[in-house]
């Protein structure tokens, strides 16, 4: 689900408006935002985050070696093959680049995500066939193996980790990605000509949506588990009004779950208006071919699991309750395909819930829900709040095309997109420095305009500020 993080008070519901302006740097909003409805409870939890969340401790390959590669007439010879992403207090798992040219970027954050909501988005059978090169090369299949495919050709390590991320980019970035290792370059090509369409894998935790809403003496929900863990603990976070349970559909009392499971909240009569959050963890594999996407204030380029263990994932999301007037819940998704964010606000309160977006006027009514979608510029950062609920991060759905991204502030070889310097080809047995597919230790923003989206009937202001990209 989408990445949140817990709002400031907003005291006051009403309509919902959306407005668009731009502005230079050094732009100051301000502003009152008035309107009238249902006020819910101070503490408001945060809304749905969900699956792994990890980090990228270095920029730099740990398994890899020198690829030459022709993106549409630029040609470069970064290395190529494995990064390394440290899972919250857990261990390491290893991922290919699947978007080029764009920045790694030391210490940046990581989360799971779906196909759509990354790179990968309208571009289903490369996607599918990346999979399937995930599920047969290196590190799944052993070099010896790889080296039998081929004809009993010596590759190593590195020189197999190269062959498989030239394959991933010749289907992620559309460029031709040949390794220098002769014996790598043939895996690439029987790779790719082996590669078939293989189905996205699972989620490895999450909810199907941020938040519910209802009124207190029901139940509210349903929020439904998607998960691959076996079994899954379920808890309310601390801070719930006293009698507030956990139910699954027949009001029985849960404490776990399983792939599929509704989960309702018991909000007994006379609770005063509030909101709870569900937390949901386990233990399980994060399945290969789930796509890692950069989460926070630092952004780097797109990633694809390619080995894992076992890690520990969460979900949460949220309910909120009131017992007259509007009940606004809000779920939020980001939509590569369409490039921009479907927001789903669902009312199960008493009266209807007015929204204006884009000058257009929605009514959510009683005991029902829109959905709208909101275009996003393409590494345009967003930063809003909708009935106390906030939501923040930066929309970065596509490959970042020809361009040379900014040069790290530290000593390196090269960058993807620029011009590799001598060296082994064979990457880290080599004993020199690695050439990063697009390393900057640098929090690179473009100092230019910005968007400011304000949003008043949920007291919000929507902010975007436009990401520097490889080329810009």
């Amino acid at each position: 689900m989408f990445s949140a993080v817990h709002g400031p008070t907003a005291r006051k519901r009403g309509a919902l408006r959306l407005a668009t302006a731009t502005a230079v740097t050094g732009l100051v909003a301000a502003g009152a935002i008035a309107g009238a409805g249902t006020s819910f409870a101070d503490d408001k939890p945060a809304a749905s985050s969900s699956g792994v969340h990890a980090t990228l401790k270095s920029a730099s390959v740990t398994v890899g070696a020198k690829i030459d590669v022709n993106n549409h007439g630029k040609k470069t010879a970064p290395v190529g093959g494995l990064f390394e992403l440290k899972v919250d207090n857990a261990g390491v798992i290893q991922t290919y680049c699947i978007d080029l040219n764009h920045e790694t970027v030391d210490n940046a954050s990581y989360k799971e995500v779906t196909w759509a909501e990354s790179s990968l988005a309208n571009k289903a059978e490369a996607a599918g066939k990346i999979n399937w090169i995930l599920d047969h090369s290196y590190p799944k299949v052993t070099p010896d193996q790889l080296s039998k495919a081929i004809g009993g050709k010596d590759l190593t390590k590195d020189t197999a980790a190269a062959a498989t991320q030239a394959a991933i980019w010749h289907l992620s970035d559309d460029v031709e990605a040949v390794p220098q290792d002769a014996a790598a370059a043939e895996l690439t090509t029987y790779l790719l000509a082996k590669a078939e369409n293989k189905p996205e894998p699972k989620a490895s935790l999450g909810f199907d949506k941020d938040a519910v809403s209802g009124r207190p003496g029901s139940q509210v929900g349903p929020l439904t588990v998607q998960t691959n863990a076996k079994k899954v603990a379920l808890g309310i976070a601390p801070g719930a009004a006293a009698g507030v349970q956990l139910t699954d559909v027949n009001g029985k009392v849960i404490t776990s779950a399983v792939n599929g499971t509704q989960v309702y909240f018991k909000v007994p009569k006379g609770t005063a208006d509030g909101s709870a959050k569900v937390t949901a963890s386990a233990q399980t594999t994060v399945p290969v071919g789930r796509a890692f996407v950069s989460d926070g204030e630092i952004q780097s380029q797109t990633f694809i699991l390619a080995s894992t263990s076992v890690v520990p994932v969460t979900a949460v999301a949220t309910a909120k309750w009131a017992d007259q007037g509007a009940a606004p819940a809000v779920s939020v998704k980001k939509d590569c395909v369409k490039g921009g964010l479907d927001v789903s606000v669902s009312n199960k309160g008493t009266k209807d819930f007015d929204v204006v977006v884009l000058g257009k006027k929605l009514t959510v009514p009683a005991n029902s829900s829109q959905t709208v979608f909101v275009p996003v510029a393409e590494d345009a950062k967003y930063d809003f709040t909708i009935a106390d609920q906030h939501f923040s991060g930066v929309l970065d759905c596509k490959t970042a095309g020809t361009g040379t991204p900014t040069p790290s502030s530290k000593p390196s070889p090269a960058s993807a997109g620029g011009t590799s310097t001598g060296g082994s080809s064979t990457g880290t047995n080599g004993g020199t420095n690695l050439a990063e597919t697009g390393s900057s230790s640098s929090t690179p923003m473009i100092a230019g305009a910005a968007v400011v989206l304000v949003l008043l009937g949920g007291g919000a202001v929507f902010f975007l500020r436009k990401k520097k990209t490889a080329g810009n």
